[in-house]
């Protein structure tokens, strides 16, 4: 197991299958909240789907309205379970909030090295830290 620590966005626990991307992520046009899918053609998660997973991410892209869009994921039942990333901004934090999900950045590691797709990972905001096991 692989154990990372880092700063709490937004309080909670919860664990779950990683999906993770290099790319940014945008909540207009970019995502399909009704079914927790990202649409963007050409982004590399282009239709698979963040529902239930713990998604990792280096920030968000786009307008203010990201924050709304994974809002609408939430109240779909199609939201992540966690999200952990790189770059914090006032999207992706208000994103966290409305989702209403255990959210971490500036962990002592990159995600985005240690973390792959299919890997569980357990958030413990509360405590600032991240349990990876890898699936492989």
């Amino acid at each position: 197991m692989i154990v990372l620590h880092g700063r709490r966005v937004t309080p909670g626990r919860a664990e779950g299958e990683a999906l993770v991307t290099r790319d940014t992520i945008s909540g207009w046009g970019g995502m399909d909240p009704r079914q927790g899918t990202i649409i963007e053609r050409r982004h590399e998660l282009a239709g698979q789907s963040f529902a239930g997973k713990v998604l990792v991410f280096p920030g968000a892209k786009g307008s203010s309205a990201w924050s709304h869009y994974f809002h609408l994921a939430r109240l779909a039942g199609q939201a992540p379970r966690a999200l952990l990333f790189n770059r914090i901004s006032t999207k992706v934090a208000l994103g966290a909030v409305v989702l209403r999900v255990p959210a971490m950045t500036e962990l002592d590691r990159d995600p985005l090295e240690v973390i792959e797709t299919g890997d569980h990972v357990v958030v413990d905001a509360d405590a600032g830290r991240v349990e990876v096991t890898k699936a492989r």
